[in-house]
């Protein structure tokens, strides 16, 4: 028997859904069941139609919130129900990370200044000067000493950012840049430095040998830089070599009264037994604040030559008389050292001097020539581009960057051809090196041998630890 009253909304959707066979979402559903209560009264189903006597009640009028909301409400929507039931939601979006800040650290070398420090890192002038001009309220960098450490952030274009900038007497400063204002800060001298030692044999690497023992890579990079006028710990090391490093260890007291580990200090004697010999070093001030690497004859570290040219992966030529040449095939002199290394290596000066040759040099390719005392000339070929401003006439310092490592020229692979004249006449680059510094002797100065036997003694103590357990 049929029913005199006709389906609702929601009995004809679901009518509808058995008659195709499509499943009515649960979301759909109750969008429809919205639909029908918020649609005008043209849309509504109908009531049933009066039969004999009998008659509906009235409809109340509708109140003035009903009469607004059925103006408000929408006309109702044409749904494609198996469009719906396809839908799949939207692949969420990948973000692009965001590009890392670009950070430059750095230690003060003996006699250099953080202006040629930042300048080698190739950290541009202008940068320099702001920083220099945002600190000089707080710290004149005239008076920047060895050791001094440094830490400047720039954005990925280039924009400073934020530089802090530590001393060896245990003040910090630090500036930071929100792109339009800077902000400057010091902090005072809450730095305690006890002395500690680590000794140890090489395995592998001198900085895994050290990392073995506790500490940071940059001891191991401190003690390095001591040593480079004598060691090419990147090549010129062996397993069993031996080291021993006597250095400051700093803590930084916080406002509880707990002291935080801030990272080693200046390094104040060391020693490297392997195949360069025994050598020994002590840190030695000259004068309050203004201090050096001496060898315990007294004379300086520091060497007019530096070993190496450049950081690189193997020797595949050494200076000789006679060798087969690669590309000519004949036998001709090799008058040099063949440094390989990846293109685009940084290649630096081995001394101080001024550039005579910024140019093609035939089969040495791009070709650099620098010019130093007493005689010797340096020469670095095969370049695959020169330092930016470098020119003919500019006076270099050691290991201030002059180019870059190419094949140029005459060359079946990326390396730099590495010779050296003395009085015009070519020499073994690796017998000069034994030159030192004019910086003068520290032999005859009484405070001298008293801070090299206590220096030395303290070395080669087994008293003392590296880190908070004994070795």
């Amino acid at each position: 028997m049929k029913s005199g009253r006709k389906l609702s909304l929601s009995g004809r959707l679901d009518a509808a859904r058995s008659r195709l066979g499509v499943p009515l979402p649960a979301t759909l559903a109750v969008g429809v069941a919205l639909v029908g209560a918020l649609a005008p009264t043209a849309f509504m189903p109908k009531a049933p139609a009066v039969s004999g006597t009998q008659a509906s009640a009235p409809a109340p009028a509708p109140t003035d919130a009903e009469l607004a909301l059925r103006q408000s409400a929408p006309g109702p929507a044409l749904v494609d129900l198996a469009a719906l039931e396809s839908a799949k939601p939207a692949a969420p979006s990948r973000l692009q990370p965001a590009p890392e800040p670009l950070v430059t650290t750095g230690v003060i070398p003996p006699r250099g200044t953080l202006a040629k420090s930042l300048q080698a890192s190739g950290i541009r002038p202008a940068t320099v000067q702001r920083i220099a001009r945002e600190m000089e309220s707080l710290l004149d960098f005239r008076a920047a000493r060895a050791g001094d450490r440094y830490s400047l952030t720039r954005t990925p274009d280039g924009k400073l950012k934020e530089f802090s900038y530590a001393t060896t007497s245990g003040k910090s400063y630090r500036i930071v840049s929100d792109g339009q204002h800077v902000v400057a800060e010091t902090r005072g001298n809450d730095v305690v430095r006890r002395t500690a030692r680590v000794a140890g044999l090489i395995k592998t690497t001198l900085y895994d040998a050290i990392q073995s023992l506790g500490e940071s890579r940059q001891l191991a990079t401190d003690y390095a830089e001591i040593f480079q006028w004598d060691v090419d710990f990147a090549h010129g090391i062996q397993r069993g070599d031996e080291f021993q490093i006597l250095y400051e260890r700093l803590y930084r007291v916080r406002t509880d009264g707990r002291e935080t580990f801030v990272g080693p200090g200046r390094i104040l004697a060391a020693r490297y037994r392997g195949a360069e010999g025994d050598l020994a070093a002590v840190y030695f001030e000259l004068e309050k604040g203004r201090g050096a690497y001496f060898r315990p004859d007294g004379s300086p570290m520091e060497r007019a030559f530096l070993a190496a040219p450049l950081k690189y992966e193997r020797v595949s030529s050494s200076f000789t008389y006679s060798r087969l040449h690669p590309i000519l095939e004949i036998q001709r002199p090799h008058l040099g050292i063949d440094f390989v290394a990846a293109e685009g290596t940084p290649l630096w000066s081995i001394g101080e001097g001024v550039v005579v040759h910024r140019g093609w040099g035939g089969g040495f390719g791009n070709l650099v020539k620098i010019e130093h005392a007493n005689g010797y000339v340096s020469f670095y070929s095969h370049l695959s581009r020169f330092a930016k401003g470098l020119s003919v006439g500019d006076r270099v310092r050691q290991k201030q960057v002059i180019g870059y490592v190419g094949s140029s020229g005459l060359a079946t692979g990326p390396h730099v051809c590495f010779r050296v004249q003395k009085d015009g006449r070519f020499v073994n680059p690796a017998s000069i090196r034994s030159r030192a510094i004019a910086v003068g002797s520290v032999a005859k100065r009484e405070d001298f041998r008293t801070a090299r036997e206590t220096l030395l003694a303290d070395l080669s103590s087994r008293s003392l630890v590296a880190v908070d357990e004994a070795l």
